[in-house]
């Protein structure tokens, strides 16, 4: 296979588990035999050092050439002044929206390993394997949003948060294709008691899984509820489906239940112009679900395993290469056994390794080790089960 994958380094410690990823992308094409170019090009707080602009339209329009895209993270205090009307995460957003990316896949399993690494007891962890589906495109991140003055010289701020029918039906569907391959278990969550905008969510899920996927139980969680339901009883949930934000605040909390919010890699999916076989590649966004963590830039210490998951659904999704994404995560797993770990998810007895460190020891176990997943590893049969399940839906996102 020959492929184009765009390289976003982004900002932070964007660059440095990017780095990593696309190591581990250059040993999979040496051992399969694939050619794939990479390409960089800036984003977010980088961009608009460089050019004054969070996307510029060179970056937006190699992005459309790309077969996928690696993609670090965006933002940090460095440009978030005050008043700024230029922002990085402008950047990500203009991305979503400009390749039409409106589903995004955030897979959260605990690996027995890493399991003291979270706060939460392990008794609540065990069988934990879900999926969040969020809607990337609409809501309060997307509505219109505007600023008036009134008396004595107050000033008010307006966020809308706007969803249309078809764009619930679209990540729904998703959703629902996903829930049939795995346990046929759909949760939405919404705020219906409060927003209208969740009352529509509602009545949507409700009818698109009635009408077209009988076979999928539904049931509707509130938003707050689900929150602490995360914590409370994890495993209760397979397939979860959301709108923008509540998809991204839950998400982030999810990641404590996997020792570390680097832990966890997402892909972003949506339509593809002019696609004309049902099931073909799509073009996406693979990133970790971390931000950009200015704190620890330029130290080694980031955590790469997000970003090294998402080259594999990178793989698998974009490129339609099964078995490279099922090596890359054997690899992955492999190397979280053997415990070459980074400092947020050692134990206090434990040493510690560095970003570099762990992206080559993926990389070489990449190299030379057997693309099967062993039956002993837990959480590696817990990720076959569901290449299993994804390998089909996913590619047939429209």
């Amino acid at each position: 296979m020959k492929a184009l994958i765009v390289v976003l380094p982004g900002d932070g410690i964007g660059p440095e588990v990017v780095a990593e990823g696309v190591r581990v992308l250059r040993a999979v094409a040496e051992r399969f035999g694939h050619v794939f170019a990479f390409e960089s090009a800036p984003v977010g707080g980088s961009a608009i050092d460089a050019e004054g602009d969070p996307l510029p339209a060179r970056t937006l329009a190699l992005c459309r050439r790309a077969n996928a895209i690696l993609l670090g993270a965006v933002g940090g205090p460095k440009w978030d002044k005050p008043g700024a009307t230029v922002r990085p995460e402008q950047g990500l957003l203009g991305l979503r929206r400009g390749l039409g990316l409106f589903a995004n896949l955030r897979p959260v399993q605990v690996h027995p390993r890493l399991m003291a690494a979270s706060p939460v007891k392990e008794d609540r962890l065990r069988g934990v394997d879900l999926l969040v589906v969020r809607e990337l495109t609409g809501g309060i991140y997307f509505g219109p949003a505007a600023r008036d003055g009134g008396e004595n010289g107050e000033v008010r701020a307006i966020d809308s948060c706007v969803y249309s029918t078809s764009e619930i039906k679209r990540v729904v569907r998703v959703a629902a294709e996903l829930a049939r391959g795995r346990r046929k278990r759909l949760t939405s969550v919404d705020k219906a008691n409060v927003l209208e905008t969740s009352r529509l969510w509602r009545e949507v899920a409700t009818a698109i899984v009635r009408d077209e996927f009988p076979d999928v139980t539904l049931d509707h969680l509130l938003v707050d509820a689900c929150a602490m339901e995360l914590i409370r009883n994890p495993a209760r949930f397979d397939v979860v489906v959301t709108e923008n934000m509540f998809g991204d605040i839950l998400t982030d909390e999810a990641a404590v239940l996997a020792g570390s919010i680097g832990m966890l890699p997402s892909a972003s999916l949506g339509a593809v112009p002019d696609a004309t076989a049902d099931g073909a590649p799509r073009l996406g966004l693979y990133e970790p679900i971390h931000g950009s963590a200015p704190d620890i830039a330029g130290r080694g210490i980031a955590n790469p395993f997000g970003t090294l998951l998402a080259t594999a659904m990178l793989l698998r999704h974009s490129l339609g290469l099964r078995a490279e994404a099922a090596a890359v995560e054997a690899a992955v797993y492999g190397t979280i056994d053997e415990g070459t770990l980074t400092a947020d998810v050692v134990t206090k007895d434990e040493h510690a390794m560095s970003t570099t460190a762990v992206g080559e020891r993926v990389a070489a176990r990449v190299s030379t080790h057997a693309t099967g997943i062993p039956a002993s590893d837990t959480r590696a049969a817990s990720t076959r089960r569901e290449n299993a399940r994804t390998d089909t839906t996913t590619m047939s996102i429209t």
